[in-house]
């Protein structure tokens, strides 16, 4: 049954139209993916659903009763409360209810009333309705409820006392996610909800969307979330809204289908025109030589043909590709033993990260570093790269290695938010202007960013920055942290072929557990008591894991 339906919606923002006459209905128990490029508007038409954007036309109607849930991208908690205080704020209906309830308990204490029968009879009546109003609201199971929402999204008891300032930034998105299931809203709308969770909290994500008694629209870059949570795929591309059924996977075999279906079928329809066009002519010629009026009317008669095909719109068009980044990372053949870890231990002050950390990464393997968020990852990295000096072991690299790196926080690009993209790659490698542009332009960047503050750029436009940086520097061992997250999937595919295609080593932190699977022949667990190994990729580590 559909409960909310969209007619016809445009939204502009800041004088930009964003997508346009869009339609689309939602059921009650609807489990959508909501996929397109980064920009096409995924997030403005949550929001516009949610009732945080108006469209400038068209209408969104809302079956009566029906509750809407919106969790954004960037979700903000209280300062200084902790994990518990926040999660079990009651939702706005519930506490005031609860606030007219302590006003109602303050009343039958005063002298005023319970000495005035009638006024303690009156008091004495709104509580009961107030009561009433508490039990259907869930006011007594409230604080149940919120331990049970803590506990399915991966929280212990022992995480309840924890300033919100402290948890990462995954973890204040499942508070706020707490915060907004407690209503239990009939769809929950979801804006990335799975960034910088590590491999666990997904997987504690996953099952709690599965079980969600509502409709669930997901916005997310996540394939294998997708893969593992919705029925259906909803594309949004040029301002338009495309319905494919099945998960993520589903969807891309589908959509290559289509292509390559429209394709054949365009081929074979100007095959058919070009015959058409070729009898007209012929038929053209043989009126001109006066061979008599038959040859008039077939020529006006195919002529009337291809009129109607087109005003009709019955032309086939030729399949043509959104434009991608054009990303080939060349830096030749490195050392056999590209990179070698011997007894490593680290850790600040009295906390000790981990210990008796080994790994030998030989030329042209891929291997995927995992673990849980805290345990260290990031910080091995900056051992690697000599920020960091270990407590004790030894870090060697490849005599004929070349490092490129690239920061999960963009850390790589802090140098340079008052400079433009031309002024960074033309220090990391001198070329004229002329040319840095079009070395630019390949990754997506319009011309009239290149000249901007790189401190006014997106997540993903940072993120294809530092990928234009990394060929530049034609490195040949690539440690990359969370090189997936803030791109976009065609944009993760991209760099996923060109890491195939890569010759040197690769050691890469993600979480990205689709592209772990394509991406990787091996992956190490990092644990407080060093590495362990697993052949294969994600879904091999998963299944070694039990």
């Amino acid at each position: 049954m559909h409960i909310i339906n969209i007619d016809r919606i445009t939204v502009n923002h800041a004088g930009r139209e964003i997508f346009s006459d869009l339609s689309w209905a939602i059921g009650d128990r609807d489990r959508v993916g909501l996929v397109g490029p980064n920009g096409i508007g995924k997030s403005s038409l949550l929001k516009a659903v949610a009732g945080y954007v108006t469209p400038d036309t068209g209408f969104i109607s809302i079956q009566r009763g029906v509750r809407v849930g919106y969790l954004p991208q960037d979700v903000t908690l209280t300062p200084g409360e902790t994990l518990w205080a926040v999660a079990r704020t009651p939702p706005a209906e519930l506490a005031a209810v609860e606030a007219a309830l302590e006003r109602i308990e303050a009343a039958l204490a005063d002298p005023a009333v319970y000495n005035d029968e009638k006024k303690l009879t009156r008091v004495m009546g709104q509580q009961e309705k107030a009561l009433e109003q508490y039990e259907r609201l869930g006011g007594p199971r409230h604080e149940a409820h919120v331990k049970e929402l803590l506990m399915r999204l991966g929280f212990t008891t022992a995480d309840y006392d924890l300033p919100v300032d402290a948890l990462s930034g995954g973890q204040k998105k499942l508070a706020a996610l707490v915060q907004l299931s407690i209503e239990t809203p009939h769809v929950l709308m979801l804006d990335e909800p799975d960034n910088h969770l590590d491999l666990d909290a997904k997987r504690h994500l996953e099952a709690y969307i599965r079980a969600y008694p509502g409709a669930v629209i997901i916005v997310s870059h996540d394939r294998y979330l997708l893969d593992e949570v919705v029925t259906h795929i909803a594309e949004m591309d040029a301002g338009k809204m495309t319905l494919f059924p099945g998960n993520y996977t589903a969807y891309a075999e589908e959509l290559e289908a289509r292509k390559t279906r429209q394709q054949q079928m365009f081929i074979a329809q100007q095959k058919r025109i070009t015959q058409i066009e070729n009898f007209i002519h012929i038929s053209e010629e043989k009126a001109k030589a006066d061979l008599g009026e038959r040859h008039a009317r077939q020529a006006r008669s195919r002529r009337k043909m291809l009129d109607r095909m087109e005003a009709n719109g019955e032309i086939i068009e030729r399949v043509v590709e959104r434009r991608r980044m054009d990303l080939q990372i060349e830096g030749g053949r490195g050392s056999n033993k590209a990179m070698e870890i011997v007894n490593l231990a680290m850790g600040f002050g009295d906390d000790l990260l981990f210990m008796d950390v080994n790994l030998l990464v030989r030329h042209g393997e891929r291997v995927g570093l995992v673990g849980p968020n805290g345990v260290g990852k990031s910080v091995l990295f900056k051992l690697i790269l000599g920020e960091y000096e270990p407590l004790d072991g030894i870090i060697k690299i490849g005599p004929s290695c070349r490092v490129g790196y690239y920061s999960q926080e963009h850390q790589t690009l802090a140098d340079w938010l008052h400079r433009s993209p031309l002024d960074l790659v033309r220090d990391i490698q001198p070329m004229s202007e002329g040319n840095a542009v079009s070395f630019l332009l390949k990754f997506l960047f319009k011309y009239e960013q290149l000249r901007l503050p790189i401190g006014g750029f997106s997540g993903g436009e940072r993120s294809r920055l530092q990928l234009a940086c990394l060929v530049l520097q034609k490195p040949n061992l690539l440690l990359l942290d969370e090189p997936t997250n803030n791109l976009d999937i065609p944009s993760v595919e991209v760099l996923e072929s060109a890491l195939e295609d890569f010759e040197g080593a690769i050691l890469t932190i993600s979480h990205d557990r689709y592209f772990l699977d394509r991406s990787v022949d091996r992956v190490v667990e990092l644990s407080s008591g060093g590495l362990k190994e697993y052949i294969g990729g994600y879904t091999d580590y998963l299944a070694a894991r039990g």
